[in-house]
């Protein structure tokens, strides 16, 4: 018996049951789901009632992931799947499922807002020593008055989220995955913050504390 989608076989609202008035259809068939893996990239191409085609990714290791209050993206490698708001066990076989919350390289993140702003995305201690000139240097502002008032502004509307500066340290990042990778062979998101990376936060604390 193939996987079937139709409605003929359950119950109605009632809890009658319905008497089918059809065998089974070729638009009402379901497949096998995908169980996306965190693997180097492996997609299959499948065709779609119509003549059209959508990719099935079996394996994914990267995405484009959003920053909201920066309002940038950026392609960056998925490192790990941390928690899966259905099913624990999609956390520990490291299955992409649309919804989970996975932890995400840093870098790329690092790297545009440094170019931004002309500023460290991570305060370091004063306590530590300096290395020399070149670390001093290395945010030195341009030479023009125009281009100073440019990057001051920035730095005075900049608002900065305590939860992902502390997540920076880490070279990791909390986000959560918005799109099917088993339906377009895409492993996107957006990164946590405010109130809902403090919401995803407590529960892996609670997670961890079991």
């Amino acid at each position: 018996m193939g996987i079937s989608r139709d409605h003929w076989h359950k119950r109605r609202k009632t809890g009658g049951r319905r008497e089918p008035i059809r065998k089974k259809r070729k638009f009402e068939l379901g497949r096998q789901p995908a169980s996306t893996k965190l693997a180097p990239k492996r997609l299959r191409t499948i065709r779609r009632r119509g003549g059209t085609f959508k990719k099935k990714a079996m394996r994914l290791d990267q995405g484009n992931f959003a920053w909201p209050t920066q309002g940038v993206a950026r392609k960056t490698r998925i490192v790990d799947v941390v928690y899966n708001p259905t099913n624990n066990e999609l956390v520990r076989t490291k299955t992409l499922v649309k919804g989970i919350v996975v932890s995400i390289d840093a870098n790329p993140f690092k790297q545009f807002f440094e170019a931004k702003y002309l500023m460290p995305v991570i305060k370091k201690k004063e306590n530590k020593p300096k290395t020399g000139d070149q670390e001093a240097n290395t945010f030195e502002m341009p030479k023009t008055k125009r281009a100073i008032k440019k990057y001051e502004k920035k730095r005075a509307d900049y608002k900065p989220d305590q939860h992902v500066e502390e997540q920076f340290y880490t070279s990791r990042l909390l986000a959560k995955l918005t799109s099917s990778p088993g339906q377009c062979g895409r492993a996107d998101g957006y990164i946590l913050e405010g109130k809902e990376a403090e919401f995803y936060l407590k529960k892996l604390k609670a997670k961890k504390n079991k």
